[in-house]
């Protein structure tokens, strides 16, 4: 056993001792507290409880238990009188950290009779951990002891009865309740209110809502909200307001929240003359409306580009002396920017850092995304560098919303810079950061760069999108690495990422711009049996664009190519072009048999209500002799 100080242990007089204990505990310094409270009993003085209650509590407080409850046996072998307060402070250690069995151990070897608050303990952890069977229980217990629960402990098992087994098994316990002479108050009613409107019987609802005065218990403002509530998220705002209406005739006046459920039902559905009428009558009936009031209202303006309108309604919320938060402010920044408006934008953010209103770093975002979208990007950085000044700590989506913008305007290197500050900071960039990153560096034909990057996201365990690959893949088909962007895609599918119809796009420009049009065009063919790729015009334009390029640069075309380019012209209406393709010399002497491609060429270009008329009228025109095939001239 360790000394203390010979100026403790000459102290004759318990009450000093005990001083010396409330100090150790009240310093923090639980260790040495119950060495010096096992150093007292030894001795054969008496603990104060109180301290030593206190004590147990520090101990659980910080998930010592096993601590807690060594503490009580020093106690209870010390002979001194544990109290149930004291009993009931373990058992609330033992709740708190989950260790349930413990709780009922300790209850089941208590010294002395447990109360209410004992068996509300232990109710209200098994209530929380959904454990019913045992929850239900708790109450048998409770009067067995002569322990009677209250109503408080009745309408906490109704309530997990609810979320559990349904209303159903709710009402069989409101009925056990009221037989044990338990009777229940409004709270108890609003809780069954809300189960049966969970499960979707509204009109239900509202007859067991009129039925309460019956039961002894008037309804309250808690009770009527729960089903107005309910009721515009069924879409059924009529019935809303005839609620509301029967409200007020019984006397039950609506509260803010009432009526701000119904402004932003409306506000949602575009309702917006039906909202304004409803806060038209909050002062009537003794509300006034508060932000959470006017900011649907002003949010829906903003959504109908009456962006006006929104800071009139700014305006006249301030005169009622109802002022706006900063989310009032995002919506209407949000609606400039979206607007274009992004001087006002700024000019607003301005006025707020200038009046000491907090701005918060999501008002900072909305601003400097804004600017990014219509091409400010000197003004977005300097924004982005002004947060850091006001104390606000730039988050992940700050980085990808200016990294997005420095790459679209080609700066490459400022974008990586962030890039890397962004991981020095300890922040994990996500999927729409490398996102950028990587179509940057692609667009701006650094795609070994972009390959790096796309390696560190892997390293990082994040599954890049088919965007990403797509990036890739065009940067890769820009430079002439069209192999390798194929290699690339099989990579892609082999990882479990989808190619979409832009991934297949990307590598059929690619083979056709390095001088094998063919090979795309039956390549096409076979995806579109495969249902890869749907018959869409733009696909024939891409192919007999890039056909047309490559003729250009004085490559040659075989009559397939020739015909592909000739037709697609004429599909896409585009007749001032066709003399370029036909205007090519065919290889090894063959002229363009436009019958022999005719099907080829539709299954890539035609619709499917245009496919048959269109081989008929084309075959009609171009009708082969029966004997042979003659060419046709070629001037």
């Amino acid at each position: 056993m360790e000394s203390y100080p010979d100026s403790v242990n000459s102290l004759s007089f318990e009450d000093s001792e005990n001083d010396h204990l409330r100090m150790l505990i009240k310093n923090g310094e639980l260790e040495e507290g119950s060495k010096f409270l096992e150093y007292m009993t030894n001795k054969g003085s008496m603990p104060d409880v109180i301290a030593c209650t206190t004590l147990i509590h520090e101990f659980c407080k910080i998930g010592r238990t096993k601590k807690a409850t060594r503490i009580m046996g020093i106690l209870d072998e010390s002979g001194a009188a544990i109290d149930v307060t004291m009993y009931n402070v373990l058992i609330g250690g033992y709740c708190k950290s989950g260790e349930i069995k413990e709780a009922l151990r300790v209850l089941d070897r208590m010294s002395v009779a447990p109360n209410t608050d004992t068996y509300d303990t232990i109710f209200h952890s098994l209530c929380n951990r959904r454990k019913l069977k045992q929850t239900r229980e708790v109450p048998d217990v409770e009067l067995q002891s002569k322990c009677y629960p209250d109503v408080v402990t009745y309408t906490e098992l109704i309530d997990a009865t609810c979320k559990e087994n349904g209303v159903g098994q709710s009402m069989k316990l409101l009925i056990e309740m009221m037989n044990k002479g338990c009777k229940p108050n409004v709270v108890t009613y609003n809780v069954l209110i809300k189960g049966i409107c969970n499960e979707g019987r509204l009109d239900e609802a509202i007859r067991f809502l009129n039925k309460l005065p019956s039961y002894g218990c008037n309804p309250d403002v808690i009770s009527h909200t729960i089903i107005l509530h309910s009721l515009c998220s069924g879409g059924r705002w009529m019935d809303a307001m005839k609620l509301l209406a029967s409200m007020l005739r019984k006397g039950c006046s609506p509260s803010v929240v009432t009526f701000n459920i119904l402004i932003k039902f409306f506000c949602q559905k575009g309702l917006l003359g039906k909202a304004l009428n409803v806060l038209e009558m909050m002062p009537k009936h003794g509300c006034k409306p508060n932000s959470r009031s006017y900011n649907p209202l002003i949010e829906g303006f903003c959504n109908e580009k009456s962006v006006d309108r929104a800071i009139q309604y700014l305006e006249i919320m301030v005169s009622r002396g109802c002022y706006p938060d900063i989310v009032t402010y995002n919506i209407l920044l949000t609606a400039l920017c979206k607007d274009g408006k992004v001087d006002d934008a700024v000019e607003i953010l301005n006025q707020l850092c200038s009046k000491g209103c907090l701005s918060s770093l999501i008002t900072y975002n909305i601003v400097i995304d804004g600017l990014l979208t219509v091409g400010e990007t000197e003004r977005a950085v300097e924004l982005f560098e002004e947060t850091s000044r006001k104390g606000l700590e730039p988050d992940i989506i700050t980085y990808s919303t200016i990294i997005d913008g420095l790459l679209k305007v080609g700066k490459t290197e400022h974008a990586l810079e962030l890039l890397e500050e962004v991981c020095s900071k300890g922040m994990k960039p996500n999927l729409i950061t490398f996102t950028s990153v990587v179509g940057g560096l692609s667009r701006k034909g650094k795609v070994h760069e972009a390959i790096t990057v796309f390696s560190y996201l892997e390293g990082l365990g994040i599954t890049p999108n088919a965007v990403i690959y797509n990036s890739i893949m065009m940067g890769l088909c820009k430079t002439q690495q069209t192999s390798r962007a194929i290699d690339f895609l099989a990579y892609m599918v082999a990882n479990g990422c989808k190619p979409t119809e832009a991934t297949y796009k990307i590598v059929l420009k690619g083979i056709t711009c390095e001088g094998f049009p063919e090979e795309a065009s039956k390549l096409w063919n076979e995806l579109y049996s495969k249902g890869l790729v749907k018959r869409r015009a733009d696909w024939c334009r891409m192919l007999v664009g890039s056909i047309l390029k490559v003729m250009e640069k004085g490559c040659s075309s075989s009559p397939r190519t020739g015909l592909l380019s000739c037709w697609g012209c004429l599909k896409l209406k585009l007749p001032w072009r066709i003399k370029r393709p036909c205007s090519y010399k065919p290889v090894g002497g063959f002229g363009y048999d436009p019958l022999s491609y005719a099907q080829n060429f539709d299954e890539g270009c035609m619709d499917d209500d245009e496919e048959d008329s269109s081989r008929r009228r084309f075959s009609a025109r171009y009708a082969a002799p029966s004997t042979s095939t003659k060419p046709l001239n070629q001037g």
